[in-house]
């Protein structure tokens, strides 16, 4: 879950956000709120017929590990399964970011256990061009204004369109419109459509921190608290997921537990269950829930997109890339250098694949979390063809460091000080597009539809996740359903099993 750096001027993006503001306002747990849950909450229900609810919790995410804090706390009985062997979803195999600095509870998290934090420099990134040289720091700042008042412009024209524009119609679409328009030479323009603009614009109105010293500490605690509150069965995988009622009326059913089975040959019985496995799992396996989910849940859940992204991180003895004093980047040429923290390779026509790559220099990182590490963020078919590459090695092999520095070495050789001899010691991918228990990707996105399936609302279909189906005794949470500003995030996560618990209480 996770994107990076906006590394950009700091625009004041247009009330941008009339539509998006709503819907996080909707979402914050305002002071007390928790606590006035408790007085319409299920569990007064319950004991007045002898027991406590129960609520079952499928993933040990972050989502899963909120909801059941917040369920637990109110003395709901609360089991949660997770079918890996450790608690954290995705977090667990390594974000980088915290989105946003505003009532945000994992920027809370880590200043009370003191993490070392840092936000991007404001500063363009610097490229590389198709040719393997160093751009000019002033053909670099263009480059990154142009890309930005761009991204303002788009917020401006969707805020004022949105209901117009066509659903096939694609923020590059909307780039290439603009740069035409605009009275800058060819060579820039194709340059700022190289740049990662899908991972740039994410999250592009909040600030953004990088988290130094990783999740590491905040993902121990939410799950010391989680096992505080609930029952945490791990290697427990939920093989479906019935809900059980009878007639009442013609054609009304009353649904009074929801059953679950497990792959452990386990089947309960619940109040509620609160689904937070990833929507890439989702979109594989909607037979799994019984009765067959609502028409308009299974066309949210087919409208909406999973991407994938991936991560290589590469160890070298020392961080050749810095000048000779050992904390800044090395000049390479007059009037050229490294931004001290982000670079870009645009589509280089020196390898094979002619991927353009961008990366984060881990040595830029303030103390003691500073380390010679590249860190190179992929998307789309690119993370497919590095996922292609390791999925067959045993991480600990020669061949598996060998593999992935056979292709990243065409882009770092080109950063300054580097000689024949630098090579790293140590090689890391991430594998979320293989993996089962990620939704065999990464987070949701929006992509563009094809008119040919009909009108598409990708808000509505994302609403229509949050609600769930309560009258079945089933609800959703995940970054998936999390307010729009923080969709693929972790504080997003975080947010949506809150969101869902308090409606289960005051249900």
């Amino acid at each position: 879950m996770e994107g990076r750096a906006n590394c950009s001027p700091s625009y004041k993006f247009p009330d941008p956000m009339s539509r998006v503001q709503q819907d996080l306002n909707g979402h914050h747990s305002k002071k007390g709120s928790l606590d006035r849950a408790e007085s319409n909450t299920m569990l007064r229900r319950s004991l007045l017929k002898g027991r406590k609810p129960s609520v079952c919790v499928v993933g040990a995410g972050i989502a899963g590990m909120r909801c059941a804090q917040v369920l637990g706390e109110k003395g709901i009985n609360v089991t949660v399964l997770e079918a890996r062997d450790r608690t954290g979803g995705r977090v667990g195999s390594g974000p980088n970011w915290i989105h946003g600095v505003n009532q945000n509870p994992i920027l809370d998290l880590a200043k009370e256990l003191k993490a070392n934090t840092m936000p991007a420099p404001e500063l363009p990134p610097s490229i590389y061009d198709h040719t393997g040289q160093l751009l000019g720091q002033g053909e670099g700042q263009k480059c990154s204004e142009l890309m930005w008042g761009i991204i303002e412009e788009a917020f401006e024209y969707s805020n004022a369109n949105s209901a117009s524009i066509p659903q096939d119609q694609s923020l590059l679409d909307f780039f290439k419109l603009k740069l035409n328009e605009k009275d800058v030479p060819k060579s820039t323009q194709e340059r700022v459509l190289q740049l990662p603009l899908d991972l740039r614009l994410t999250n592009a109105f909040l600030e953004n921190l990088f988290l130094a010293s990783t999740y590491k500490a905040i993902l121990e605690r939410i799950t010391k608290d989680t096992y505080t509150h609930a029952n945490v069965q791990l290697s427990t995988k939920v093989t479906s997921t019935t809900s059980q009622g009878s007639s009442v009326d013609p054609g009304q059913v009353y649904y009074s537990s929801i059953a679950v089975n497990t792959d452990q040959n386990q089947t309960s019985q619940y109040d509620e269950v609160v689904t937070t496995v990833p929507l890439g799992w989702l979109k594989r396996n909607k037979e799994t829930f019984s009765p067959p989910l609502p028409t308009r849940l299974q066309t949210a859940i087919n409208n909406l997109s999973y991407g994938r992204l991936e991560k290589v991180y590469l160890t070298f003895p020392s961080a050749f890339w810095l000048s000779s004093e050992g904390d800044t980047p090395a000049i390479a040429q007059s009037q050229t250098s490294l931004n001290p923290f982000f670079n870009q390779w645009l589509a280089p026509n020196y390898t094979s694949t002619h991927w353009p790559v961008e990366c984060v220099f881990l040595s830029s990182l303030p103390s003691p979390s500073a380390h010679p590490t590249l860190l190179f963020y992929m998307h789309g078919p690119l993370a497919e063809h590095i996922t292609t590459l390791v999925t067959p090695l045993n991480p600990s092999s020669p061949a598996y460091l060998s593999a992935l520095d056979d292709f990243f070495k065409p882009y770092y050789s080109r950063l300054p000080n580097c000689t024949p001899s630098c090579s790293p010691i140590a090689a890391l991918a991430t594998n979320w597009t293989n993996d089962e228990f990620s939704g065999w990707g990464s987070y949701s996105n929006f992509q563009v539809s094809d008119p040919k399936d009909g009108q598409v609302e990708l808000d509505k279909d994302i609403e229509a996740l949050r609600y769930g189906v309560p009258d079945r005794r089933l609800w959703f949470a995940g970054e998936h359903t999390s307010p729009f500003v923080a969709l693929g995030t972790v504080t997003g996560a975080w947010w949506s099993g809150e969101k869902v618990a308090r409606r289960i209480l005051e249900a």
